[in-house]
C-alpha cells in the first residue's frame, strides 16, 4: 500500500492515479495537478529576482567544474544557475514541499525520492535567437555517474507556460529507445540537431517515429519526465521572460558509479566535488546537504513549505 506520510486529503487527491502512472510509463512524462499555490509560485519569482541580483542565503563551499552560474556580466541571454535549492532557502523550502516528492515517488514507483540538482532558468523573450533554444536531449546523458535509470525531472514554471513562451516539448515514448547515439552534447537549433541525426537518427535506430508534444503548463502545475526521455524547448516568442526551475530528482536506489572515458579519464558529475564521501571513498549521492530526501517526509526534516499567502 502507498504510504501517504501525513499528506492532507486535498494533497492525496492531487497524486497521480494508477492510470496516470501507466501513461507516464508509456509516454515518459506527466502533467501534474496544481501542486503550488499562486503565492508559492510568486514567491519563487521574487526569490529568483533576489538571486539574480546576487543575494544568497549560503554559498557553495567550492566551485565545481561546468557549473551553470549566470551573472549580469553574461548579458541578456538564457540564464541558468545551478544549486538554487542549496543557495536560496525560500526556493529550497518550496521545492521540498512534500506533495512534489510524493508525486515523483508515485511516478517512479519508488519508496524514496531525493534531490539530485536544481537549476534556475530564465529565458528572455528573444524570438529569433538560437541561444534561446534548448536542443533535443535526454537528461541521463549528462548524468553518466548515476547508477539508476529511473531518475526524473520536474519542470516547474512560475507562471502559465505555453508554446509561445518556449515551454518544454516532450518526445512521446522516447525513454523506451535503447539504441542511442554516442555523439557529444547537442547544441544549437533543434532543426540542426535533427539533421545531425541525434533525435531522428535515434528514432530510426529504434524503429520509432518522433512525436513531439509541447506542453501547456498552467501556473502552479508542473511536468515530470523520465531521465531517458528526449525533450527540448523553442524560443520565447511571448512579451515576457519564461521563468522556471528544472528540478532533477533521484530514486532511492541511485548511487555513484565510475564513468571512464575512452582515453581512460574519469568523467565526474559537477557535484562530485561537493558531496560527502561514502566509507569506500565514492561521492555520496545521499548527502543530506546537497541531496536531501524529499519523500518520505520525516518528522525531523522540518520541511514546512512556504505559501506566500
Amino acid at each position: 500500500m502507498y504510504d501517504h506520510c501525513g499528506l492532507t486529503d486535498e494533497e492525496i487527491s492531487l497524486l497521480p492515479s494508477e492510470e496516470d502512472v501507466r501513461i507516464y510509463s508509456e509516454r515518459g512524462w506527466y502533467l501534474s495537478e496544481k501542486l503550488l499555490t499562486d503565492g508559492e509560485a510568486d514567491a519563487l519569482t521574487e526569490a529568483s529576482e533576489r538571486y539574480f541580483a546576487g543575494e544568497r542565503d549560503r554559498a557553495l563551499p567550492s566551485r565545481p567544474d561546468r557549473l551553470a552560474d549566470w551573472t549580469p556580466a553574461d548579458g541578456d541571454i538564457q540564464r541558468n544557475n545551478d544549486y538554487v535549492h542549496y543557495q536560496d532557502e525560500t526556493i529550497g523550502k518550496i521545492l521540498r514541499k512534500p506533495i512534489i516528492g510524493a508525486v515523483a515517488a508515485r511516478l517512479a514507483q519508488s519508496p524514496e525520492i531525493r534531490v539530485f540538482q536544481a537549476t534556475l532558468i530564465y529565458k528572455p523573450p528573444i524570438p529569433d535567437e538560437n541561444s534561446n533554444i534548448v536542443s533535443w536531449h535526454f537528461d541521463k546523458y549528462f548524468w553518466p555517474t548515476c547508477s539508476s535509470d529511473h531518475m526524473l525531472t520536474a519542470f516547474i514554471p512560475f507562471h502559465d507556460c505555453t508554446e509561445e513562451s518556449g515551454t518544454i516539448t516532450m518526445v512521446n515514448g522516447s525513454h523506451h529507445w535503447r539504441n542511442r547515439h554516442g555523439a557529444s552534447r547537442p547544441l544549437g537549433d533543434p532543426q540542426d540537431v535533427e539533421r545531425a541525426y541525434l533525435l531522428n537518427g535515434d528514432a530510426e535506430r529504434n524503429g520509432a517515429t518522433v512525436e513531439k508534444v509541447p506542453v501547456h503548463i498552467p501556473k502552479g502545475h508542473m511536468t515530470f519526465h523520465h531521465c531517458l526521455l528526449y525533450h527540448g524547448s523553442g524560443a520565447n516568442r511571448s512579451p515576457r521572460p519564461r521563468q522556471a526551475i528544472s528540478f532533477h530528482l533521484q530514486d532511492g536506489t541511485n548511487a555513484y558509479r565510475d564513468h571512464t572515458l575512452s582515453d581512460g579519464r574519469q568523467e565526474p558529475y559537477k557535484h562530485d566535488s561537493l558531496v560527502r564521501r561514502t566509507p569506500d571513498g565514492r561521492p555520496d549521492y545521499s548527502d543530506p546537504e546537497f541531496c536531501p530526501v524529499l519523500w518520505p517526509v520525516r518528522a525531523t526534516d522540518g520541511q514546512t513549505p512556504v505559501t506566500g499567502e
